[in-house]
């Protein structure tokens, strides 16, 4: 069974940064890992994703804000969040894509509020 590990988030004020972690213990390495996000009343929406080859895909609401990395070795995706403004709120879903097969994280809240 894939389980995912989810770390970081918080609360920030405007125009700060935030790391989000994931992992992925004992799953293939040969997928694709990312983040979606949801926000209160609204449905969940891609932030960012990444292949095992570190082909990425960003929405365009976080392009150039963003930057999602990975490591394969330990099989974990990095989200690193810079100049965060109170739209990013939101619960942050890791997922990840085994040949299709789609697993999801917990989530964890993020908040950007003064």
């Amino acid at each position: 069974q894939v389980r995912l590990v989810e770390s970081g988030g918080g609360l920030v004020q405007p125009g700060e940064s935030l790391r989000l972690s994931c992992a992925a213990p004992g799953s293939s390495r040969i997928n694709i890992m990312g983040w979606y996000r949801q926000a209160p009343g609204k449905q969940r929406e891609l932030a960012a994703t990444i292949t095992s080859g570190w082909s990425t895909k960003y929405a365009e609401s976080v392009e150039g804000r963003f930057l999602i990395t990975r490591d394969n070795d330990r099989n974990e995706v990095y989200l690193e969040m810079s100049r965060l403004n109170p739209e990013d709120t939101a619960v942050y879903y890791c997922f990840l894509n085994l040949f299709g097969e789609i697993h999801w994280g917990r989530g964890t809240q993020v908040t950007v509020s003064s």
